[in-house]
């Protein structure tokens, strides 16, 4: 049997998409190899959004172009992202790579490989009228009893920092009836938690006349589903039906990733991100009015093209009055054909690395305030497997997305109760209770 190894980089829409991109290799009669030096299709499914996945992705093709020397039936394929920016360029500056496919268009990547006996081709792509959901493909779950679902695909805002637009195209949201068709196989199937997908989620369902406030709240009537996630939403997009279903469904968990991206709102008008700092602020108290015990996490970038001291000073504020219970915290990098990236003002290098310590210890002091108010309490944790920090020591989330490690015999898939005892600013410990939940 020939085997694939497919490499992720970047957002859980691309892990998602990965799922798909194994789901349909299976299908073609491949089998999963554990590592790629035993693969004879290495698949990369890319993230371009900032230069690190870039740099790491060069590595990897590098290493690939090796073992293709040595093994030269060996077949590379590059999707995602990165491939859709770089598709008038991709086989001349890799010129070891087979194929290539952005993230519309993973349906053809069979054909491509020669599924249909006629040999690897390399392809070309669209990203308008050609966009497939990767939602339509042959599933591989990674885990039995958690499921990405995709809801829509691209992305109408037009923030001056973001290729995600251009290399994904316009935003198109899947019919509410697909949707709870999939989810409703997934809860047959043992699925007890779905998180649903796009690259601004709760500004679904414009373009087929619903919103994601009834799209959450018919996916809380699905039997079998007891957890329903969402990622990434906007903002500007989080209105009050939104925060009402998320107070009334009771698979609806209390977390909500809420990208702040910047404290001042000087810096946030030149990023286009349509919120100021108060509009931001009285959002999240909206929410927590809204949502009891609600978790709330955030993105945020450091050295915007222009950002000064006190700009930066604006967003270590920000941070401390929210009290965020964990950020994703990054150093700005200039995309090209990006609007910020012809900025004038652009922030030295040294500056942003001085910033984004500072920021993080800021972040890190207000995530451990956070999980230390956990202590002492019972959480629901649903199992994932066993802790990476201990052979006997399970892991979980709880509702409110903080991992725990704890001791207990619960299995994988199990909703179990957890009393936490201590707490760091990234994750709890604590030992399961005798009753388990379900």
């Amino acid at each position: 049997m020939r085997r694939y190894h497919v490499t992720t980089f970047g957002c859980q829409m691309n892990a998602h998409d990965s799922e798909r991109i194994k789901g349909m290799l299976e299908e073609l009669g491949l089998g999963e190899a554990a590592s790629p030096d035993d693969a004879d299709v290495l698949v990369f499914n890319t993230c371009t959004i900032r230069e690190k996945p870039d740099t790491k992705l060069a590595a990897y093709l590098g290493d690939a172009g090796a073992r293709k020397r040595e093994h030269p039936d060996m077949v590379i394929a590059v999707g995602g992202c990165y491939a859709e920016a770089q598709r008038d360029r991709i086989f001349t500056r890799y010129p070891q790579v087979d194929v290539a496919f952005g993230p519309g268009t993973i349906s053809h990547l069979g054909e491509w490989l020669g599924a249909g006996g006629e040999g690897v081709a390399r392809g070309a792509w669209g990203i308008a009228e050609e966009r497939r959901f990767a939602a339509t493909l042959p599933m591989h779950n990674e885990r039995r009893f958690q499921a990405w679902v995709q809801i829509s695909m691209g992305c109408n805002s037009v923030c001056s920092y973001c290729i995600v637009p251009a290399v994904r195209g316009r935003e198109v949201s899947r019919r509410p009836g697909e949707i709870l068709a999939e989810i409703g196989g997934l809860a047959e199937a043992g699925v007890r938690e779905v998180t649903l997908l796009g690259q601004n989620v709760n500004s679904y369902g414009r373009d087929v006349e619903t919103d994601f406030a009834e799209l959450l709240r018919a996916v809380d009537a699905v039997d079998g589903i007891e957890r329903i996630r969402f990622t990434s939403p906007h903002p500007k997009d989080f209105r009050r039906p939104v925060i009402e279903a998320m107070a009334e469904c009771a698979a609806v968990c209390e977390h909500a990733h809420l990208p702040l991206q910047s404290g001042s709102t000087r810096v946030l008008k030149a990023m286009r991100r349509t919120y100021s700092r108060d509009r931001y602020l009285r959002l999240v108290e909206e929410m927590r009015a809204g949502i009891p015990d609600l978790a709330l996490t955030t993105d945020l970038i450091v050295g915007f093209p222009g950002e000064t001291e006190d700009d930066f000073r604006d967003t270590l504020t920000a941070v401390e009055e929210v009290g965020f219970d964990g950020a994703f915290t990054f150093v700005y990098s200039p995309r090209a054909g990006t609007e910020a990236a012809a900025m004038p003002e652009q922030v030295r290098d040294e500056v942003k690395r001085d910033r984004i310590e500072r920021l993080v210890e800021v972040v890190q002091q207000a995530a451990a305030r956070r999980n230390a108010e956990r202590v002492g309490r019972v959480e629901e944790v649903l199992v994932e497997g066993p802790s990476r920090t201990g052979e006997s020591l399970l892991r979980g989330r709880t509702r409110r997305n903080t991992t725990v490690n704890f001791t207990g015999d619960a299995q994988a898939g199990d909703l179990v109760e957890v009393r936490i005892d201590s707490a760091t600013s990234t994750t709890l410990a604590g030992a399961q209770c005798a009753a388990v939940a379900v």
